[in-house]
């Protein structure tokens, strides 16, 4: 490579990640060269804002537009070259192979560093007319959703195929705009990165505002007016949109004789470089460190590219900087309802044969005496040797987000479950309680580690049936007339110290959430019925709401 008065940096992909880099990149560094290519015709665009443009939430595109090649060269001295696409790189020379997409010639760039921000491709399975079906990763695809939609010949019914984030928010703002909605989904629930009884709320939700939600299901054929599924059903389609998730654009780095991971992602160290030194790659494209186990993964997050986009612009400037392991938080917005997670879930660690305590609780999102108290579902998993938080979940209609925050803070801070309860967070009645929601999943959490009770999730309740544990709902009678587990012997909580004779053996209590079930174990188990277990979530986590908003009733925050 020649010599040159300037180092001279290429980043290739002008998005989340390859922008961040440039970006600061030139903050730390002046006098650099810093030229992105970008195979599109946009850069640094809003792409989690399409769907809500699809659906008139967003009602301007430009607002989707956060900077053009002009707006950083002006404020950044940055060389960004829309339609530029980057079809090989010579490792020994340094140099790339660019192909101008709106002439067609090819030129060479030589450069210092290089790094590959080229981002995820979304999933198109090899089906019989996929390409019939639309996509929704960049404003070229926003923009033929919108113009099929506004077209002559207007579509009245859409089919999904994914129910991931993506999928969901699709589905939103589709039915927002009057048109009869599908979603196809392979795995047995929606929203995959939670666990059934989680999903379970989400998808009954979606069913209210009039989604058709077909789970453990594939699509088989697209046709020009329908989707075949795999058992033979046509469900009529004007729109399809293929939402089954992304694969990593790696191609460029495979051709390059990089290192790759099974699944595509192209592999880097803890400061984002590659197998060649001089060779740096962000993310979608790039491999993760998992908070939970060590190992590779890929998330392909927003806030993870941008991220690490920063972290390799001072990784190539020096800086004693290193690539903290991904929890992969994510919130998405389902008609009003909020589902968000973090770290792991309970499938995932069963599956790698990870042993894990779990917690749910039902509480309202700000004390429940102050009008607008919205109930939420959470899910905290636990190490049950070390106390560590593996992972969270929540779904509800207010101040989800707020305690998932919460909670990945609390992981990449290091703090145990049981220490959640000692966490000083705001109260006012208006916007939480005394005892906030995290600090009581951290009550339980200590709870279960000192021993002071003991819990049977929701699925193992017919196999505690069946090995003669009496079943006691210690609710009042009138919510164990609305509904109750079969064969469940109805001892309200307050009268479990005159009636406590008429129970022997393995008991098992439940209450509505949890709270009275804790105090009736407690209670019994000091009265000597040696044997007594909580249903953890207790009834609302057995048989999951309908409607989150119609779930009555209130549990005392002092009972734990």
């Amino acid at each position: 490579m020649s010599p040159r008065a300037r180092r001279r940096t290429l980043i290739v992909g002008g998005v989340a990640g390859g922008m961040s880099a440039a970006t600061r990149l030139r903050r730390l560094d002046e006098s650099r060269e810093i030229v992105v290519l970008e195979r599109g015709d946009h850069v640094s665009f809003a792409n989690c804002g399409l769907p809500y443009h699809v659906g008139g939430v967003i009602e301007d595109r430009d607002d989707l537009v956060l900077q053009t090649p002009e707006s950083l060269a002006a404020r950044f001295a940055l060389d960004v070259r829309t339609g530029h696409e980057v079809v090989s790189v010579d490792r020994d020379r340094r140099v790339v192979t660019v192909r101008d997409r709106h002439t067609g010639r090819l030129l060479e760039e030589e450069y210092d560093e290089l790094v590959l921000a080229t981002g995820a491709s979304p999933l198109r399975p090899p089906i019989p007319g996929v390409e019939l079906a639309h996509a929704l990763r960049d404003l070229v695809d926003m923009d033929a959703i919108i113009a099929r939609l506004d077209g002559p010949d207007q579509p009245t019914s859409a089919v999904i195929v994914g129910a991931g984030f993506i999928g969901l928010e699709l589905a939103e703002n589709l039915a927002h705009r009057g048109l009869s909605v599908t979603v196809v989904e392979l795995a047995d629930h929606v929203l995959p990165p939670l666990d059934v009884e989680m999903a379970a709320v989400v998808q009954s939700h979606l069913q209210l505002f009039g989604v058709r939600v077909l789970t453990g299901t594939a699509a088989a054929a697209f046709e020009a007016d329908a989707v075949v599924l795999a058992g033979g059903e046509r469900i009529p389609a004007g729109l399809v949109v293929l939402a089954a998730g992304v694969v990593p654009e790696s191609a460029l780095a495979r051709a390059a004789g990089l290192e790759l991971s099974e699944r595509g992602g192209v592999v880097v160290d803890e400061r984002q470089r590659t197998s060649d030194p001089h060779i740096y790659a962000v993310g979608d494209v790039a491999v993760k460190r998992d908070a939970v186990s060590g190992e590779g993964v890929l998330v392909p997050l927003a806030q993870t590219a941008n991220r690490h986009g920063r972290l390799v612009a001072d990784a190539i400037l020096g800086r004693p900087v290193s690539a903290r392991p991904a929890l992969g938080t994510a919130v998405v917005g389902v008609f009003g309802l909020t589902v968000a997670a973090v770290g792991w879930n309970e499938r995932r660690l069963r599956e790698a044969g990870r042993p894990h305590r779990v917690i749910h609780t039902h509480p309202q999102h700000h004390a429940g005496y102050y009008p607008g108290a919205e109930q939420m579902a959470l899910k905290l998993l636990v190490d049950p040797d070390t106390d560590e938080i593996l992972g969270a979940q929540g779904v509800g209609r207010a101040g989800v987000d707020k305690r998932i925050d919460v909670i990945a803070t609390a992981m990449r801070g290091g703090l145990r479950a049981s220490e959640l309860a000692d966490l000083e967070l705001t109260y006012a009645p208006q916007y939480g309680s005394a005892k906030d929601p995290v600090a009581m999943l951290g009550m339980v959490a200590d709870n279960l580690a000192a021993g002071l009770t003991r819990t049977v999730q929701w699925h193992e309740v017919d196999a505690e049936v069946a090995r003669g544990a009496t079943v006691v709902d210690v609710r009042t009678p009138e919510e164990y007339a609305a509904g109750a587990l079969p064969g469940a012997v109805n001892l309200p909580v307050d009268d479990l110290r005159e009636r406590h004779g008429e129970l022997s053996g393995r008991l098992l209590v439940y209450c509505a959430a949890g709270q009275r079930g804790h105090v009736a174990a407690r209670l019994l188990t000091q009265l000597g019925h040696a044997d007594v277990v909580n249903l953890d979530g207790g009834y609302r986590t057995w048989q999951p709401p309908v409607d989150l908003l119609a779930a009555s009733g209130r549990e005392d925050s002092t009972l734990r």
